[in-house]
């Protein structure tokens, strides 16, 4: 890995895109990395700038061209959104064609009634200010957040076209609605002129839900292919638990013990069992277990397949391991058959209630 000084131009490296696999986003033209960045965690100022610099530098250098936001990532709010603008300018902005940028509104940006949910006022105004924060005059991608029970649909979706008609952002996409709602919101926007490209659901080895049928009798994943949207998948680590560091419990200073995202509750002894068991399958397979759970939510279904797998990363090193996964992307029956039998849903989705909510 290359080294700069604060003071060292950034020039990325030449072979970027030579392993990196590249997979077309539903049925558009664009295409995206298998392997996405977020920057929920990692990003605010709680974190070293000069960390998050170097992250995103070895990212470009990986292939890694799709940087993923929202407007309330931080801490503070906002804040996630700051940093990435102050390292765009510093090193990325000569290569601004070559990246994928994204942010998302729907969950709670600030007090009062206009900082939340689906409204065309609050989609505007967010990205609006999510723009200015990253000095940007569009972004690649614009995400509705979530479905908003108190908006009509029709309203979020028409924000929706509005957006990519005013040049805001070049396509959009929702996240964690759940099969019959991503339906309803396609059909609304093929009949604006402007489909949905992507959706951005929850999913793991511990959380299947987008492969179980809904009412209808119709799964998240074959919605998408129905509907002709592509899919980026957040928390394909579970929150880290695949990883091989709860391998002994909870260690000092991980998300469990800090009570961030990852609840301590969900480390009970059967679901320990299970990581341990997908642990040995992976180090069969000559990976981490990291690698192995990436590798397993990009692999070929029968209802569709995931278009790209979004990581986070605390350094440059914890990236590079998740990029290792692209080296192995293959399973072999009795590797899916081992895995199916300990990856089962483990009541740790804490956006369900987001995924099941009803918009009129």
């Amino acid at each position: 890995m290359r080294t700069y000084g604060p003071d060292v131009p950034y020039l990325p490296a030449d072979d970027r895109y030579e392993t990196m696999p590249f997979r077309r986003v539903g049925d558009s033209g664009l295409k995206l990395p298998v392997i996405s960045l977020g920057l929920w965690h990692n990003f605010g100022d709680d974190k070293p700038l000069a960390t998050q610099r170097a992250t995103l530098r070895r990212a470009f250098d990986l292939g890694v061209t799709h940087f993923d936001l929202a407007n309330n990532y931080g801490p503070p709010a906002g804040a996630a959104e700051l940093n990435f603008g102050r390292i765009l300018a510093q090193d990325l902005a000569p290569y601004r064609d070559e990246l994928v940028i994204s942010s998302k509104a729907g969950w709670t940006m600030g007090p009062g009634p206009y900082h939340f949910g689906g409204s065309r006022k609050y989609l505007v105004s967010s990205l609006d200010q999510s723009l200015q924060r990253m000095g940007l005059d569009h972004v690649d991608i614009f995400y509705h957040h979530r479905p908003d029970p108190d908006t009509p649909l029709e309203e979020t979706m028409r924000a929706l076209d509005h957006i990519v008609r005013s040049g805001r952002a070049l396509y959009v996409g929702i996240s964690s609605y759940n099969a019959e709602l991503t339906l309803r919101a396609q059909q609304i926007m093929r009949e604006l002129g402007t489909p949905l490209l992507i959706h951005q659901p929850s999913y793991s080895m511990l959380n299947r839900w987008i492969e179980s049928p809904g009412p209808s009798g119709t799964s998240l994943l074959g919605a998408l292919t129905e509907a002709g949207m592509g899919s980026i998948v957040f928390s394909p680590l579970a929150q880290g638990m695949l990883t091989d560091r709860y391998l002994d419990g909870v260690p000092e200073g991980s998300r469990a013990a800090a009570e961030k995202s990852l609840n301590p509750e969900w480390l009970t002894g059967t679901t320990l069992e299970k990581v341990r068991g997908l642990h040995e399958i992976a180090a069969a397979r000559g990976q981490s277990l990291a690698q192995m759970a990436i590798a397993w939510v990009l692999r070929e279904q029968a209802d569709g397949q995931v278009t790209t797998a979004l990581v986070g990363a605390s350094s440059p090193q914890q990236l590079e391991d998740s990029v290792g996964a692209v080296h192995h992307l293959s399973f072999t029956p009795e590797e899916l058959e081992s895995i199916d039998r300990l990856a089962t849903d483990s009541d740790i989705n804490i956006w369900a209630g987001a995924r099941d909510s009803k918009t009129a």
